[in-house]
């Protein structure tokens, strides 16, 4: 390897780094809305909305509490989030979510145009990627599988306490 060769591999380890760790930070909140969920009998679900490395907006599913199917953590979060900015696009901003979002979910994201989709733990049963089509927006980033194994746990912690 040449020394610039050397260089550039140093830099995108550190900036993975970094960004892993950014991520995990905003994970960590999503995942105490999560446990606000979690300890109101909701699937434990929690989303955050970070705009220029502020947290602007957090949500929990609230579908029990609200009687409302459509209440789910990301469609609240964005919801805030709309509100924090005053405007319907998110266009600056990455949601954090710790499960996969359903194609609800997924399509709402679509339509905020959010910058970034992160999730934790993937959902096998309803989650958007086993869709056919495009539901998120074409600029949308996603990352998945930031802090899988707590989000996955508090899930599991939650339909065994049901069981």
């Amino acid at each position: 390897m040449v020394k610039n060769d050397v260089f550039f591999l140093f830099l995108s380890l550190y900036f993975a780094g970094t960004m892993k760790g950014k991520h995990e930070k905003y994970m960590q909140a999503a995942l105490e809305e999560a446990k606000k969920a979690f300890d109101k009998d909701e699937i434990p679900v929690g989303a955050v909305v970070v705009c220029n490395e502020t947290i602007i907006a957090r949500a929990h599913n609230l579908t029990e509490t609200l009687n409302d199917p459509t209440a789910h953590a990301e469609m609240q979060v964005i919801t805030a989030a709309a509100n924090w900015l005053g405007g319907k696009y998110l266009i600056d901003c990455t949601i954090y979510v710790t499960l996969e979002p359903c194609g609800m979910c997924a399509g709402a994201i679509g339509w905020s145009q959010a910058a970034g989709l992160v999730y934790g733990a993937s959902d096998e049963q309803k989650g958007y990627t086993k869709l056919k089509g495009q539901l998120l927006h074409p600029k949308t980033k996603v990352v998945s599988d930031i802090m899988e194994k707590e989000c996955h746990e508090i899930m599991v912690r939650f339909f065994k306490k049901k069981r």
